[in-house]
């Protein structure tokens, strides 16, 4: 044994121990350990194609620098052989119809790629929250008012959000949680704010020394803007669901700041009312994630994919009205084990390097179309691309990403 494999030793015997206590925290019903046997209408997990977001025949690789850390099993840390092809165009073809990506009309929302009726909530900066999606915090608030909702794994196998809110507000958004360390590039990708709990003490001292700290509301650093709501339906209610926030207060204190200005977007996304060619029916689609599962369902009449978590309808708190969004789109990006500890069991944090390009699936107007994400710089957001290098739209309205790891194979697409 060499004395690489020797410091290695103690850590995989930890997370041996750690994954151990996972298994007996399932086994006693622990809500974040495994997902509900219940299943909406039509689900399609174990009955259809496996549909995975990267073939097997990948390599492995790493695609960009990573916090101090380990690899995640090779399974989960590939990329497709398209990694390999001539990289993707710099140039940006012009398509009738086309909306962005290189510029937008003043009343355009470039988040969206649609009209607002007043072309002053353009003018304030876009604002990041963090909200759990733990199964007992179920129905959030303010998601549907999202322009861009992010879901991600974090450790534990459970998913959290980071719901962007540009052009519409909400009175009530939550529950607010912790920050986790793709939180250091979703608000650059979009020169938002970013509203948040909590974190732990490394990624504390990273949000601090971030582009972006002078924009950011969180307890952390001793900021108001939050408020505790128990919900009295709710009576086993854990004290740290109770926190809650909205786009009022946050733009108030933005605002004293003198940070409440328009955003400088580096790039845009493209967007066309009408689906390019080369799609697949795609009616059902379902992420199931170890610990937790999402299931969206297309609806013809509205031309939107409405959510179903862990067998739920999933809703949004402040309407009733379950989740709705035009585009879904599952991107695949390289997960790194971190030696950040989040938590009293030693659970060690996720860096998702959404840098660089790889694969994403799209999901619009009943269809799947497969290419390419990209994204070059830290203010870059990110943008798509067909197989060929051909910018591949998102249909106008609300964008929910489905964050997964290179390799993923539990995606579940039905006609």
């Amino acid at each position: 044994m060499n004395i690489t494999q020797q410091k290695r030793l103690p850590r995989l015997l930890s997370r041996l121990c750690f994954l151990l206590l996972l298994f007996l925290m399932a086994a006693c019903g622990d809500e974040g350990a495994a997902i509900p046997t219940n299943a909406p209408p039509a689900a399609v997990s174990g009955t259809a194609a496996t549909s995975a977001v990267v073939p097997e025949t990948a390599v492995p690789t790493l695609p960009g620098p990573a916090i101090g850390g380990s690899e995640l099993p090779p399974t989960a840390a590939v990329v497709d052989p398209a990694a390999t092809a001539t990289p993707l165009p710099t140039a940006t073809q012009s398509i009738p119809g086309m909306i962005g990506p290189d510029t937008f009309p003043p009343d355009v929302n470039p988040l969206t790629g649609l009209v607002v009726s007043d072309p002053a909530v353009l003018q304030r900066r876009p604002i990041a929250v963090k909200v759990s999606n733990i199964a007992r915090v179920r129905p959030q608030s303010g998601l549907n008012n999202a322009d861009l909702v992010f879901e991600h794994v974090t450790e534990g196998s459970i998913t959290r959000l980071t719901a962007v809110f540009y052009t519409n507000d909400s009175t009530k958004i939550g529950s607010v949680r912790s920050g986790r360390i793709v939180d250091l590039e979703i608000p650059i990708m979009y020169d938002a704010a970013f509203a948040y709990s909590g974190a732990s003490g490394p990624l504390r001292l990273m949000f601090r020394d971030s582009l972006f700290f002078d924009r950011i509301i969180s307890p952390d650093f001793g900021h108001g803007g939050f408020e505790r709501i128990s919900n009295p339906n709710k009576p086993n209610e854990f004290f740290e669901d109770t926190l809650y926030t909205n786009t009022n207060t946050l733009r108030f204190i933005l605002n004293e700041r003198g940070q409440n200005v328009p955003p400088t977007f580096q790039n845009g996304m493209a967007f066309h009312p009408v689906p390019p060619a080369g799609g697949t029916a795609a009616g059902t689609i379902e992420i199931a994630y170890p610990a937790t599962n999402a299931f969206w369902q297309y609806e013809p009449g509205s031309g939107r994919y409405r959510r179903w978590s862990d067998g739920v309808p999933h809703t949004d708190a402040n309407t009733g009205e379950q989740l709705n969004f035009k585009n879904i789109i599952v991107l695949a990006a390289h997960h790194q084990n971190t030696d950040i500890v989040e938590d009293t069991l030693g659970s060690l944090s996720i860096q998702i390097q959404v840098w660089g390009e790889g694969p994403v699936s799209i999901f619009r107007d009943g269809q799947r179309f497969e290419g390419r994400w990209r994204r070059d710089n830290p203010g870059d957001m990110l943008t798509f691309y067909d197989l060929e290098g051909n910018l591949l739209p998102l249909s106008p309205g609300n964008s929910f990403f489905q964050l997964v790891p290179l390799g993923f194979t539990n995606l579940f697409v039905t006609e």
